[in-house]
């Protein structure tokens, strides 16, 4: 087995190239990105130009879709809707607050033009925030099935979004793996 120097720093195409090696599942793993940067309250979007792996379901607010959320039904990962609907939604709010479906203006989730803010998110778009009280964020970059071009894109296409000047340290690491640090 591969190891991996806990003090060392590698380049991206180093690390992507490690990464491969230490994999030891069958599955198709997720590689994540955990970012530490110099405050918290960073947040924003950014299109990865090969978009997650992830299948995101993506609903439109509606009174049918009201109706199923009372119920306790939520086949969901983003809800959008447009301003209109959002005095309405109020009434399932602290069914979707805690979960954090709730749209919001900040993350694109309310807008005059519902069908085309689902195209973003269906297109690959994603939201980045640090936890509230740690100055950490956690990201989904792809699948190890995409390959170290994708991958390095995508990661790139982050750090350009987060901004370099605002980041302390990246780690890189999929789903089995042990961490591997990246030069920033």
């Amino acid at each position: 087995m591969v190891e991996i120097d806990k003090n060392k720093v590698y380049s991206l195409p180093e690390a992507l190239e490690l990464l491969r090696k230490v994999k030891m599942t069958k599955f198709d793993e997720t590689v994540e990105l955990h970012i530490n940067t110099t405050e918290a309250g960073i947040n924003g979007q950014v299109k990865l130009p090969h978009g997650s792996g992830k299948e995101v379901r993506i609903a439109i607010a509606s009174d049918e879709l009201l109706s199923k959320i009372e119920a306790g039904k939520i086949d969901f990962d983003i809800l959008i809707a447009e301003p209109a609907m959002m005095p309405k939604l109020a009434r399932v709010a602290k069914v979707l607050g805690p979960k954090g479906l709730m749209p919001n203006p900040k993350n694109g989730t309310i807008s005059e033009n519902p069908e085309e803010a689902m195209k973003k998110f269906q297109g690959g778009q994603i939201s980045f925030k640090t936890e509230s009280k740690i100055p950490v964020m956690h990201l989904t970059v792809g699948k190890m099935s995409f390959g170290s071009d994708m991958l390095s894109e995508n990661i790139k296409t982050i750090i350009t979004a987060v901004k370099k000047d605002r980041i302390t340290q990246v780690i890189l690491k999929s789903t089995m793996s042990p961490a591997i640090k990246l030069a920033v």
